[in-house]
């Protein structure tokens, strides 16, 4: 993989995702940060949970007849609250990780489950976590990654419901509802309107379903990041944009180079032009990062963050157009060192700190270059990164030079319906006004049971997370109206 262009993929992995939200490259890598890791920091709570984990053996693929192996499929069962019987099931529809990170952290879920007498059941999604179909071969080949898709994940998630129900004891008439959040949130939409047989109802948070080729502009993504940015700070968007320039001009010469690497306290110096380019990168990623979690209490990914962190980076940037290079790449230092070393703590920046080499990362690298087809662009001007295009046949090549595969780019579109998605029912999308992937996010109410809940003050998945004092109003407000949505699912089931 050592192949990949960054240039390429920076703008399909999204920003890169996650989850994570999490290695052939630190920029792809981010679409599984975005996706995945920025949704699994330490919970706001010190209540403990307690859960049983379970093993199902699941078909590694539902479609076919060729193959009939079987995999052990990992999962997670909390019913301390459950009423039987009868009571519902609030089911989390995994995302490309450990599904621990998300059982641990879906504080809403655990927060709700004795109101609504609810059981929880957390699960894994194929080839993530514990749930290899192949063991250690599972990413040994694409022979072996070829059933790694979301229609296989949905079919798995169909199938455990229905041995859940058939073989519980008072859960045979219980109504479930999809739960999930990022990918996560995008799988309970999908599941909802494949299998509503199966879930009476889905809350898909943060959940970029329209972001595909001629869904959403390319892009809305990084317009909403500067906007995130514009809005924290005087001229905090107008510095970052002035900062591609600074540091190209600082990158010429071998001395520019030394400086750029003390100021920033880079692990490794920059050397190169190539060097110099992969840092800039490293700093996208940094201020898409910083817009997923811009929460507004404290809270802990690569190092603590504090409260509202793109205000306190905002701080750093707050020049006129007379600032010099140096000037302004002193304060971007500062800004950059807010997100990884806020506490002060540690001795240099890895500019590879972004980036995982898990297998939950190349197997998000694997769905984006097969179904989970992302655009995302610049311009320069409406938004604050330098201008590059979207590309898709140089990232379909790439994606066949990694993985002997290339992408579908109008697959989801086909398979999950588009934007035609009247005809479906009992679907809640949250989206946060400061979530980047809000821009691929359904954001008005299509039907009255295809509802959005849009929360002005809310990063990646915030009403997902724990219930926290400093919360806004808003994010409040939107639990207590999916809890009621709940409630009438619950009935009709």
């Amino acid at each position: 993989m050592a192949g990949v262009r960054t240039e390429v993929l920076h703008r399909v992995t999204a920003a890169c995702v996650l989850t994570l939200w999490f290695s052939c490259s630190h920029v792809i890598a981010l679409k599984s940060q975005l996706f995945t890791r920025l949704g699994v920091s330490p919970s706001s709570t010190e209540t403990p949970i307690n859960y049983q984990t379970l093993y199902f053996n699941q078909k590694i693929d539902h479609f076919g007849f060729l193959e009939d192996g079987t995999f052990k499929h990992r999962y997670l069962v909390a019913d301390e609250h459950w009423k039987q019987p009868g009571g519902p099931i609030l089911f989390y529809t995994g995302n490309e990780g450990d599904i621990t990170w998300f059982c641990n952290n879906t504080g809403f879920m655990w927060e709700i489950a004795e109101e609504l007498g609810a059981m929880l059941v957390f699960a894994e999604h194929r080839y993530y976590g514990e749930s290899l179909p192949f063991g250690q071969d599972s990413y040994s080949d694409s022979k072996h990654l070829n059933f790694l898709t979301s229609e296989q994940a949905l079919a798995d998630f169909a199938v455990l419901i229905e041995n859940l129900k058939s073989s519980l004891p008072g859960a045979q008439h219980s109504p479930v509802i999809a739960l999930g959040g990022s990918y996560g949130g995008m799988l309970s939409a999908w599941f909802r309107m494949k299998y509503p047989n199966v879930v009476v109802g889905a809350l898909a948070s943060s959940a970029p379903i329209w972001q595909f080729p001629g869904m959403v502009p390319c892009g809305d993504f990084y317009r909403v990041v500067t906007q995130d940015f514009a809005r924290s700070g005087y001229n905090c968007d107008a510095s970052i944009r002035k900062s591609w320039k600074a540091i190209n001009n600082i990158s010429s010469t071998a001395s520019g180079l030394q400086w750029l690497s003390e100021e920033f306290s880079l692990c490794s110096p920059l050397k190169s032009k190539s060097d110099a380019l992969g840092f800039k990168n490293w700093l996208q990623e940094t201020w898409v990062n910083l817009a997923m979690v811009d929460y507004p209490y404290e809270a802990n990914f690569l190092q603590p963050l504090p409260r509202w962190p793109i205000q306190v980076v905002c701080k750093y940037l707050g020049f006129d157009s007379t600032v010099s290079d140096d000037q302004l790449l002193h304060g971007v230092a500062q800004a950059a060192k807010v997100y990884y070393n806020y506490t002060g703590s540690s001795p240099c920046l890895n500019t590879s700190q972004t980036a995982t080499g898990s297998l939950g990362f190349l197997g998000w690298t694997y769905q984006a270059c097969t179904e989970m087809v992302m655009p995302m662009c610049t311009d320069g001007v409406q938004d604050m990164f330098e201008p590059e295009e979207w590309n898709f046949q140089a990232f379909s090549d790439e994606c066949n030079a990694m993985f002997g595969v290339r992408p579908r780019a109008d697959w989801a579109g086909v398979v999950y319906g588009g934007k035609n998605l009247a005809s479906h029912s009992n679907i809640i999308f949250s989206n946060g006004g400061l979530d980047p992937w809000s821009a691929g996010g359904v954001t008005f109410n299509i039907t009255d049971s295809l509802v959005s809940v849009v929360i002005p003050e809310g990063a990646h998945h915030l009403d997902l997370r724990y219930s926290n004092d400093s919360d806004p109003p808003s994010v409040r407000a939107a639990r207590a109206l999916v809890v009621k949505y709940f409630r009438e699912w619950i009935k009709q089931g």
